[in-house]
C-alpha cells in the first residue's frame, strides 16, 4: 500500500497533515476503464469541514457547497460533523466530484420539511444533487414533513433527489413518507443503506443498483415501495435490488406501474409478510401488464412466495437474472470508487480503499 503526505488548503483554515493512504495501483492508476476526468479529480483532493459549533470552515452545508468553484475538477470532501443541519441543500450541475462524509457512529442529519404543495414534488427534496460523480457516506437525509393522511394534495415530501450521473451512497439513511428517495436519472449505486417511507418511496428513472440495503415500509395500510419511471422500450433505466431486506408495517406492493415500461428486479432479497401476495400493481392500467418488467430471482421470506403473484410478474431464470446481479449493471468499472474512511477524530486522515469488484 502506498502512502502520500500532502498539504491541503481548507477554506479559512489549513490542514497541514492530511494523509491520504492510496492504493496506487488499484485506485488512482491510469486505468483505461475509469473515466479520465475521474482519475484526475481523485489525484487532487480538497477537504472542507462543516461544524455546527463553528470549529470548522463553515457552519452550514450550503455555505460549504457555495465555496466549491463552478467547473470544479478536484474531489472535494465536505466533512460534516455530527448534529442536525436544518437547511435545504442543492449541489448544482456545475459542481461535480463532491463527497458528503460524516462520522460512522454519529451520522449528521440533513433535514428539511419541504412538500410538493410548496415546491413541487421533485423540488421538495431536502437535498438535491444535479452534479456528476457525487458520493455520500454516513449521512442521514431526512424530510420531516408530517405523514400524509391521504386527504391533502401535495403531501409528497422528498428527502433526496439524485439527478446527477455516476453517484454512490454508502451507509446512508433516507427517511420520509411519500416519495422519500427520488432516484431521478443516471447510474447510481446504494450499499448498506436504509430507506424508509410509505408510498412510492423509491421512485424515478435512474439505472440503479441497491445492495445490502434495508427497505422499511412505514405505511399503516396499503403502500408501494417503487414507482420506476421507464417510459420507452429503448430506455435503459431500471432498479435492481440485490441482497436487500424488506420489512415494516402495513401491506405493500414491491412496485406499481407509475410509467408504461417500469423496470424493477429483486434478487436474493428477504421479503417480510407485509409484501402482498400479488407482489406488484398495474395501478389499474391493464395495458401496462404487457409492458412493465417486474422480475424476481431467488428471493426468500414469507412475502417471497410467488404462487399468487400478478400474472405479469417475471420469475427469472439464472440467465435472465444475470445482468441485474452485479455492478456491471451500472457500468461500474468506469466510475465506481469506494468511500474514504476517517481514521482519526483528531487528525483528518482519509483512507481510500481499493476499487470494489465488478
Amino acid at each position: 500500500m502506498a502512502g502520500e503526505l500532502i498539504n491541503i488548503s481548507v477554506g479559512a483554515a489549513r490542514l497541514t497533515t492530511i494523509v491520504l493512504l492510496l492504493v496506487a495501483q488499484a485506485v488512482l492508476r491510469i486505468d483505461a476503464a475509469l473515466d479520465p476526468v475521474l482519475v484526475a479529480a481523485e489525484k487532487d483532493v480538497k477537504v472542507i469541514k462543516v461544524r455546527k459549533d463553528g470549529s470548522g470552515d463553515f457552519k452550514t452545508v450550503m455555505d460549504a457547497i457555495k465555496s466549491v468553484p463552478s467547473g470544479n475538477t478536484k474531489r472535494t470532501i465536505i466533512w460534516i460533523g455530527a448534529g442536525e443541519y436544518r437547511e435545504k441543500i442543492t449541489v448544482g450541475r456545475d459542481k461535480p466530484f463532491v463527497t458528503f462524509y460524516g462520522p460512522k457512529l454519529n451520522k449528521p442529519i440533513l433535514v428539511y420539511d419541504g412538500t410538493a404543495a410548496k415546491y413541487g414534488t421533485v423540488n421538495s427534496a431536502t437535498v438535491i444533487v444535479e452534479s456528476d460523480y457525487f458520493m455520500a457516506a454516513n449521512i442521514i437525509f431526512k424530510n420531516s414533513a408530517p405523514k400524509p393522511d391521504g386527504r391533502l394534495d401535495g403531501a409528497q415530501a422528498v428527502a433526496m433527489r439524485i439527478s446527477g450521473n455516476k453517484a454512490a451512497f454508502y451507509n446512508c439513511k433516507f427517511i420520509g413518507y411519500q416519495d422519500t428517495l427520488c432516484d431521478d436519472k443516471g447510474y447510481h449505486f446504494f450499499e448498506n443503506c436504509i430507506i424508509k417511507g410509505t408510498v412510492d418511496f423509491i421512485f424515478g428513472d435512474g439505472r440503479s443498483l441497491y445492495t445490502e440495503t434495508d427497505i422499511r415500509s412505514l405505511g399503516d395500510g396499503e403502500s408501494a415501495i417503487t414507482a420506476q419511471g421507464r417510459q420507452k422500450a429503448e430506455d435503459n433505466s431500471g432498479f435492481a435490488f440485490v441482497h436487500c431486506n424488506i420489512t415494516g408495517n402495513g401491506s405493500t406492493y414491491l412496485g406499481r406501474a407509475w410509467k408504461e415500461r417500469a423496470k424493477v428486479v429483486f434478487a436474493y432479497t428477504y421479503m417480510g409478510l407485509l409484501v402482498k401476495p400479488e407482489g406488484w400493481s398495474d395501478k389499474g392500467y391493464r395495458s401496462r401488464d404487457n409492458t412493465v418488467f417486474y422480475g424476481e430471482y431467488k428471493c426468500y421470506g414469507p412475502g417471497a412466495i410467488t404462487s399468487k403473484r400478478a400474472k405479469y410478474t417475471k420469475i427469472l431464470s439464472s440467465e435472465e437474472a444475470k445482468p441485474y446481479l452485479d455492478k456491471s449493471y451500472i457500468n461500474a468499472a468506469t466510475w465506481l470508487l469506494p468511500p474514504p474512511e476517517l481514521q482519526s477524530k483528531s487528525s483528518p486522515i482519509f483512507k481510500v480503499r481499493p476499487r470494489p469488484p465488478k
